[in-house]
């Protein structure tokens, strides 16, 4: 499997995919009053992590078990999102995600490409990013394991950006978030597609008001 170099390109916050223009839904949690401060943050990324681990990772693992499932594993993720912001998102990350990744590692993931554009899918970012991370010969739990961490640093990246949060203080909350990371991951990991679940369902609606907020720094 790929070098644990590539693994470090993929999580650098300079990889050119986009990530960073999403909040995750916490720019409308923070307009709405639901997030304040650390503790907020705190409480909010535990349930974005559950919300990741159970309704991202085993469209990611099926994907990367199976590349050539990834059309009808993006199917089931444009019935699965029903909030109208995260579907948005989930095809706008998942679109950028794929078209940087065949751009720099043309050889191993243009193909990949070329086959989801003739299927006609709508490039759902989880299904796409374990096709890919396969494509890449990354192994299925650092797999997992990245996607679990770029969830939470940006959704700690879009705190600080909003002041909710300082610096120093979202390192403090990623690292505090490590048994989480572990427990969402251990949980997660060997889920299939019929596990499919949205842990969150109020933070769920607080994001899909992201459309209505009067200003927006983010496109989520």
């Amino acid at each position: 499997m790929a070098s644990g170099w590539r693994v470090l390109q993929l999580a650098d916050s300079g990889f050119p995919t986009g990530g960073f223009a999403h909040s995750g839904g916490l720019e409308a949690a923070v307009q709405l009053g639901e997030v304040r401060g650390a503790a907020g943050v705190r409480r909010f990324v535990e349930a974005l992590l559950w919300q990741a681990g159970l309704g991202g990772l085993p469209l990611l693992g099926e994907a990367w078990r199976d590349p050539a499932s990834l059309p009808a594993l993006d199917a089931r993720a444009e019935v699965f999102l029903t909030n109208h912001v995260a579907h948005r998102a989930s095809r706008t990350q998942g679109r950028a995600f794929l078209d940087t990744c065949a751009r720099i590692f043309p050889d191993a993931v243009g193909p990949v490409r070329e086959a989801a554009r003739a299927a006609g899918v709508r490039f759902h970012h989880a299904p796409v990013f374990g096709a890919v991370l396969r494509a890449l010969e990354v192994d299925l739990e650092d797999a997992q394991r990245l996607f679990l961490s770029l969830t939470l640093r940006g959704a700690l990246s879009a705190g600080v950006r909003m002041g909710v949060i300082g610096t120093h203080e979202s390192h403090q909350v990623q690292h505090q978030a490590t048994p989480l990371l572990d427990a969402v991951l251990s949980h997660c990991k060997a889920l299939g597609v019929e596990d499919l679940a949205q842990p969150a369902p109020l933070w769920d609606l607080v994001g899909a008001t992201h459309d209505r907020l009067y200003s927006r720094l983010f496109l989520s």
